[in-house]
């Protein structure tokens, strides 16, 4: 039976903080791909914990996937901002109702 290595991204410090080894530098298509994968696993975490602290997590995360693109936290809010303005947010709770 052929064991399959499990892997995930981790924040910078953790290798330092819990002493890990077995570890090395995503290129570019691996990175994107795992940040993504982290994305998905955050906002999971917050679904289920409700806590503010995870949600914080999300934001990490969509942070460094802007910055993947090229986009800094400044860019990202300002492009949220202007879209926001011009098709409004979420505040009002509207649900469309469809067929």
């Amino acid at each position: 039976m052929i064991k399959m290595q499990k892997q995930k991204l981790v924040r910078d410090r953790i290798p330092e903080i819990y002493n890990l080894k077995n570890k090395h530098i995503a290129k570019e298509e691996e990175y994107i791909n795992e940040l993504l994968k982290k994305l998905q696993e955050e906002v999971d975490e917050f679904k289920k914990s409700n806590e503010i602290e995870e949600l914080a997590d999300v934001l990490e995360v969509i942070y460094s996937i802007g910055e993947f693109y090229g986009k800094s936290v400044k860019e990202l809010d300002d492009i949220r901002t202007k879209k926001a303005n011009k098709r409004g947010s979420f505040k009002k709770r509207i649900i469309w109702e469809y067929d």
